[in-house]
């Protein structure tokens, strides 16, 4: 069953490391997904990362590849 609120994961990152934006744009250079860092929606938000679902599925799939292969376990 699909979501009945908002289309955005806000996903804890901060085991990749403690600032958001820098590890946003790693991302986008190393695996071409664009995540929001989390900061830009205030201090709190620091070391998490925010996830738009409103692509098709199969673009969503791939991209969740991507960054799986790009991410340490």
């Amino acid at each position: 069953m699909p979501p009945a609120g908002a289309f955005y994961v806000f996903a804890d990152a901060r085991r990749f490391g403690s600032d958001s934006r820098r590890l946003a744009f790693d991302l986008l250079e190393r695996t071409h997904v664009a995540v929001t860092p989390g900061v830009d929606f205030g201090a709190a938000g620091e070391g998490f990362l925010r996830f738009s679902l409103s692509a098709p599925d199969a673009e969503i799939e791939e991209a969740m590849v991507r960054l799986a292969r790009a991410l340490p376990r």
